[in-house]
C-alpha cells in the first residue's frame, strides 16, 4: 500500500495567528512537523490557504499546495489537497500541523491499522495512566474514545466514558483503562471522498467532534494504540512550553 501525508496549515488561527510560521528552536513549527513525518510516507504535502506558509514550506525544501479558505475542517482541506496532488494513493494520512513532536512511531502505528483490509478510517489513542490524574481525564479538551474488542471506535466524547457506577472517582483510573484520543487520522482515499460529502450530524454538533459524523453514518474507525504523548501548540503559552520541552530533549533538533 502507498500512503500520502497531508498537513493542513492555516494562518488565521483564532488563538494564535500565524502559528505554523512561529519559530521553535530556530525552525518554524510547520517545518518541524514536516521533518518528523516526511521520511515515513511515500509523499508529504502541506495544505494551506496562505501564500506565506506555502513560501516557507518551499523554502525549506518541502511540498505545499494552495487550498480554499472555506473549509470547515482539516479533513475537508486534506481532500481538496489530495485532489490537487493528482496522484492516486491507497491511504491519505491527516497530520496535525501544530504538533511538532509527532513521533515516527505514531505514523507507523496508524499505517499498521491498514494491514486489516477492512479498515476504512484509522486513528490513534493513548491509555490514560493513574499518574495522569483525574483532572486530565475530566478535561473536556481531551476527547476520550471507547474501543471494542476488534480495536474499533465505539464512541468519542469530551465526557468521561464509561461512567463507573458505585466507584469513587478517585479510583476510576485504577479500575478501568480509559483512552485519550490522539487527533491523527488516516483514510482510504475513496472513504475520504465519501465522508467529506456528508452533512454535519447531530452527534458531531453536540460534542464538536467531526469523527462522530463518520460513526453516525456507519463508517468504522480502527484505533491504533500508542504510548507516545503528543504536544500540541494552540497558544503562545504552548509554544513557550514546547521550547522548554525541546531544550530538555537536547536543543535545536
Amino acid at each position: 500500500m502507498n500512503f500520502i501525508g497531508i498537513i493542513p496549515a492555516r494562518y488565521a488561527s483564532t488563538r494564535f495567528p500565524g502559528k505554523p510560521l512561529a519559530l521553535l528552536g530556530g525552525k518554524t513549527v510547520i517545518e518541524r512537523v514536516y521533518e518528523q513525518v516526511a521520511g515515513m510516507l511515500d509523499e508529504t504535502v502541506v495544505a494551506t490557504d496562505d501564500e506565506r506558509i506555502a513560501d516557507a514550506v518551499q523554502a525549506f525544501g518541502g511540498k505545499a499546495v494552495m487550498t480554499g479558505t472555506y473549509h470547515r475542517s482539516g479533513t475537508d482541506r486534506c481532500y481538496e489537497a489530495y485532489t490537487i496532488v493528482g496522484h492516486p494513493y491507497d491511504v491519505v494520512v491527516n497530520i496535525q500541523g501544530d504538533e511538532p513532536f509527532i513521533s515516527p512511531r505514531q505514523i507507523e502505528a496508524i499505517k499498521a491499522c491498514f494491514d486489516d483490509s477492512q479498515t476504512q478510517i484509522a486513528t490513534l489513542a493513548r491509555p490514560f495512566v493513574p499518574a495522569d490524574g483525574l483532572a486530565a481525564l475530566e478535561n473536556p479538551n481531551s476527547p476520550k474514545v471507547v474501543v471494542n474488542k476488534r480495536g474499533q471506535a465505539m464512541y468519542f466524547s469530551r465526557s468521561v466514558i464509561p461512567f463507573q457506577r458505585n466507584v469513587e472517582k478517585s479510583e476510576w483510573l485504577a479500575g478501568h483503562t480509559y483512552y485519550k484520543h490522539i487527533g491523527l487520522y488516516a483514510y482510504r482515499a475513496e472513504v475520504l471522498r465519501e465522508i467529506t460529502a456528508l452533512p454535519q450530524s447531530s452527534l458531531e454538533l453536540a460534542e464538536s467532534l467531526e469523527q462522530l459524523r463518520w460513526l453516525e453514518n456507519g463508517y468504522t474507525i480502527k484505533v491504533g494504540i500508542s504510548d507516545v504523548e503528543t504536544i500540541g501548540i494552540d497558544t503562545p503559552e504552548d509554544l513557550a512550553a514546547a521550547e522548554r520541552f525541546l531544550a530538555r530533549q537536547g536543543g535545536q533538533g
